[in-house]
């Protein structure tokens, strides 16, 4: 028994000490011969490839080529690889795929491309047997009618994936491969000392080379080449197709091959070729506004709902795209994009349908540009539509003109498009729109802030108050009126006094929230301290002064810009505009208050600055709409009763809304609800110890305290706490 033990051990240590490769090689070389006699012995074109041996043979060839390589040093090439590569079994390979013979060849010699490419770790691509081949492969990728489209995009991504180890493989990829003519190129045969001879069936396939992708000379872009063929696969109507290219493209564009590929390719042409053609889809004349500015926004990995999009989706899914895509790509590769991105879509686009005649095509691009920049998150991206917006001549003063156009959903919408740029980290936006017309300080009655404060001075205050048709109308009862605040001097508020002042603005005759028992103002400061993070949060890196720069003391016209002309006239007419136009309206005043540069918070929420003479503010506006409001509900009969109806209305608590003065009684809530959330505003942007004359405060924490400390009870009224 010992004996036989021994000479079991003697036969397997045998075994294990032989050389493995040439069983390894004969096996290759056996399987190989297996599929060239195919097309020696067969007679049958049109039997499928699945209905032959040679789908299993090619996996077991790439099976052995994996196993030897694992058997190998990382330096060295086993002897089947060796075979491979000497005697162009790829390059066979991708002939008979772009013969398709046997049919379906195709699949099979895409699905060996891509096994071979991902699971060796050799890098391959840069050898010229496998490079070529691979190139031939896909010229076959992305073409009309194909059946393949899951083994082509599997492919692509397994190239990308090698190019993006082995970077300086893309140049062979994207460049044309053999400058020589078609006629002196080596034939498919191999030497004579071949055991191998290549089939001869499909060689009459064998086509000249086809112009590459690369050239960056062609008037026009080639309809072959990687780019091409993996944004043809975006359009996909799998899913999963269209996920593959997708990741493909992004792999080629945020690795180390992106700065070639910027130069190599037409990458940003396509790319935004795409966006535009996806753009031309949309019914521009028949969008629906509502929807889009309600339209959530969907990530382009999430594009798994349904086998085919519609054109909307399929347009901010690729915008989606793209705006990843320039997040993550170098910059040299990024501002190519963006730059087609402007020239394609924004200029050759969107622009013509921005200056329309046609309302409702001015209507819906709106609404998609208004969706486009709530989108964006992406820098390139968003300075070039910030540049095209506010230096595109004359289209910002047209799109803010159109803030107060004569169609109540333009208006709507256009304000909608000026409160999306506000979100945006772009300091431009103010700069242009709000901030250069404010820089002069010429609202300010010209010396105001060197006038010493004088007892005459607030007389005369309080007599021209009381000449106000506001107040003399308003505040004929003197048991509704406040304790008489004196006026601090001009820019040296408190925060109570400003709080006060924009409370007090609201006549208790028409406030309407406390009838309701909604709370007191807590659920206001809350918002406002959102909202004023979120806008200090947008100008941390803006370096914007700490104080107010000095008036030049000189007589000037002062003039408060286009935007906040047309919201200040909008503003004036709150009484008469329809409901959701006025909550849009409130919303950008808010936001422009909320933000902490000093002379916005001193021409919007500052209410003891001396005008000049022709100058308004937010404040001024307020006080004359108070007075036009109280000479008008003069003839609503049971007002507080209207009011809380709409008020109920409005929150959906009951269903009245063919009552008469609708309109008003909706103006009204809304004026009221400003009014709060201003004062609020003032109390989350305001110290309450120190009070620096003329600039806000400068913590991105709320005040310590209570905006109920610093109120009187009668303003508080029933909204007060417990």
């Amino acid at each position: 028994m010992e004996a036989f033990g021994k000479l079991t051990s003697m036969l397997l240590n045998a075994l294990e000490t032989r050389e493995p490769t040439v069983d390894l090689l004969d096996s290759f070389v056996d399987n190989w011969k297996s599929v060239t006699n195919y097309y020696i012995e067969t007679t049958d074109d049109n039997r499928p490839v699945g209905q032959t041996d040679i789908p299993w043979r090619l996996r077991q060839m790439l099976d052995i080529l994996v196993y030897e390589e694992k058997q190998q040093a990382v330096e060295d090439m086993g002897p089947c690889l060796e075979y491979l590569l000497q005697h162009k079994l790829l390059e066979t390979l991708s002939t008979l795929a772009k013969a398709q013979y046997p049919p379906g060849m195709l699949q099979q010699v895409l699905i060996f491309f891509s096994k071979l490419l991902s699971q060796m770790q050799k890098p391959l691509l840069q050898l010229l047997n496998v490079y070529r081949p691979v190139q031939k492969l896909i010229r076959l990728c992305a073409l009309p009618g194909s059946l393949t489209q899951k083994e082509e995009a599997q492919f692509l991504l397994a190239v990308c994936s090698a190019v993006r180890t082995d970077p300086h493989t893309l140049r062979y990829i994207l460049e044309p491969l053999d400058q020589q003519p078609a006629s002196s190129q080596p034939p498919l045969s191999t030497p004579a000392s071949d055991p191998d001879p290549t089939p001869r069936r499909p060689r009459s396939a064998e086509s000249s080379p086809v112009p590459s992708a690369a050239c960056p000379s062609s008037p026009v872009l080639p309809e072959s080449g990687l780019i091409w063929a993996l944004v043809q696969l975006t359009n996909s109507q799998r899913v999963s197709v269209r996920l593959k290219a997708s990741e493909s493209l992004l792999l080629l564009s945020a690795g180390p091959a992106a700065d070639l590929l910027s130069a190599g390719s037409q990458l940003a042409e396509l790319l935004a070729g795409k966006l535009q053609e996806l753009y031309a889809l949309l019914p521009a004349d028949a969008l629906d506004a509502a929807a889009l500015q309600s339209r959530p926004r969907t990530a382009w990995r999430a594009d798994s709902k349904s086998e085919c999009a519609d054109s909307l989706s399929s347009f901010f899914l690729w915008l989606d795209f793209l705006d990843q895509l320039t997040s993550e790509a170098p910059q040299v590769l990024a501002v190519k994009v963006t730059q087609g991105f402007h020239q394609a879509w924004l200029l050759g686009s969107l622009h013509p349908q921005l200056i329309h005649t046609c309302e409702q095509v001015v209507l819906g691009s709106t609404a998609v540009l208004c969706a486009v920049v709530r989108q964006l998150t992406s820098w390139p991206l968003l300075d070039q539509l910030v540049h095209f917006l506010l230096k595109t001549p004359p289209l910002m003063p047209l799109l803010l003109q159109r803030c107060d156009h004569i169609s109540d959903q333009i208006s709507m919408m256009s304000l909608c498009l000026v409160e999306e740029l506000l979100q945006k980290p772009h300091r431009d936006i103010l700069d242009v729109l709000v901030l250069r017309f404010l820089q002069s300080r010429s609202y300010l009655l010209a010396g105001q802030e060197e006038r010493p404060v004088e007892s005459s001075q607030s007389s005369e205050d309080s007599q021209e108050l009381e000449e106000d048709p506001f107040f003399s109308d308003s505040f004929s009862d003197t048991q509704l009126l406040p304790p008489p605040l004196p006026r601090p001097p001009a820019g040296l508020g408190s925060t109570a006094d400003i709080v006060n002042s924009f409370l007090c603005l609201v006549p208790v005759q028409v406030r309407s929230s406390q009838l309701l028992q909604e709370g007191g103002y807590e659920s206001y400061v809350h918002d406002a301290h959102t909202l004023v993070t979120q806008c200090q949060t947008l100008a941390l890196s803006w370096d914007w002064p700490q104080g107010l720069p000095c008036p030049s003391g000189e007589e000037a016209h002062f003039s408060e810009g286009p935007l906040l002309k047309v919201l200040l006239d909008r503003l004036g007419r709150i009484l008469e505009q329809p409901y959701e136009l006025n909550l849009q309206l409130t919303a950008v005043l808010s936001r422009l208050s909320a933000h902490s540069h000093p002379l916005l918070h001193e021409y919007l929420l500052d209410p003891y600055i001396t005008l000049s003479p022709c100058s308004r503010s937010l404040f001024s506006v307020l006080v004359r709409v108070m007075g036009e409001l109280m000479q008008r509900i003069q003839q609503i009969p049971d007002l507080p009763d209207r009011l809380l109806n709409t008020r109920r209305d409005l929150l959906g608590m009951s269903h009245n809304n063919g009552q008469e003065h609708l309109t008003l009684l909706q103006g009204i809530i809304v004026l009221e609800e400003f009014c709060k959330e201003l004062a609020a505003i003032a109390f989350v942007k305001l110290p309450m110890e120190k009070d620096l004359p003329g600039s806000p405060g400068s913590g991105l924490a709320p005040p310590q305290g209570d905006l109920f400390q610093i109120l009187p009870d009668h303003v508080l009224g029933d909204a007060s706490p417990s």
